[in-house]
């Protein structure tokens, strides 16, 4: 993803709405297992997964096995840097017992210096659907560009691109997507401490630009707190705490600012376990 640093200010640290805990361990012999589960304080509904991975890095091969409370099962298997240095290969399965529903996608990205290149191939009965990218990068200047063709359909369904500077504590990002959506965002490392984010959004024909600025500052190694607001008065701040090596607690409140009285308003509390 291209300039995930301004998304991750805006997304990491809240967890509005949910109670969740990730558990992550590994086994003497080396695979590791991740287990996760929140339940939604709306509506209640609990959500479970349960993942392990071995990876075999002689050969270059990662082995995943997932499974959730929709009860469905996948199967991943990837092979990295063995046909060639930067290239990396996935066979990514999933079938559901209940429905009967299968899929099935197969992976490809290369990746050097300064061109990252992905093709994807998502099987379907109706006919398989194409998703391409390509990135290219120089002296700072990062371009982007990521397609799907529905071959179902017989015509493209997707056609994003992008174009952004990056330094070491800047980044400036701009994107069009589908010819019809636009977007950028700004983000900047102000100091070891506080990182600072902007984004803007609009859709051709419509005359309503959505912004949003959010901040994280560092309170000392072990703890840190994140605010965030957007341009429909909501508000979100979080809060994150290393109780100790592999333990973090997570904490964080999504406020409507226009119906503050109204009630409404969302908490959330995350616990990641980590052995």
């Amino acid at each position: 993803t291209l300039f995930r640093s301004a998304r991750d200010i805006f997304n990491k640290g809240y967890g509005s709405g949910l109670v969740k805990l990730d558990v992550k361990t590994k086994s003497a012999s080396g695979v590791e297992f991740t287990t996760a589960g929140s339940s939604n304080t709306d509506t209640g509904k609990v959500n479970g997964s349960l993942e392990t991975k071995y990876k075999w890095s002689e050969y270059g091969l990662t082995f995943t096995e997932k499974w959730n409370t929709d009860n469905t099962l996948g199967t991943e298997i990837t092979i990295e840097d063995q046909i060639t240095k930067g290239l990396k290969l996935t066979f990514d399965t999933t079938f559901s017992p209940n429905t009967g529903k299968k899929s099935a996608k197969v992976k490809t990205a290369y990746k050097r210096d300064f061109v990252n290149l992905g093709c994807d191939v998502d099987f379907d009965f109706a006919g398989p659907a194409i998703h391409g990218s390509a990135v290219l990068g120089y002296e700072g200047w990062l371009a982007g560009y990521q397609m799907t063709f529905d071959s179902a359909k017989s015509k493209m369904t997707k056609s994003n691109f992008a174009v952004g500077y990056k330094t070491g504590d800047f980044q400036l990002h701009t994107n069009v997507n589908n010819g019809s959506e636009f977007g950028g965002s700004i983000y900047q490392k102000v100091n070891d401490k506080l990182d600072t984010a902007v984004n803007l959004a609009w859709t051709a024909g419509n005359n309503c630009t959505r912004f949003g600025v959010s901040a994280k500052y560092q309170l000392d190694p072990t703890a840190s707190i994140s605010a965030k607001v957007n341009n429909a008065s909501v508000i979100g701040v979080g809060y994150t705490q290393t109780l100790r090596p592999g333990v973090k607690l997570t904490l964080s409140a999504l406020v409507d600012g226009k119906n503050f009285n109204a009630g409404g308003h969302k908490l959330g509390l995350g616990l990641e376990l980590e052995a």
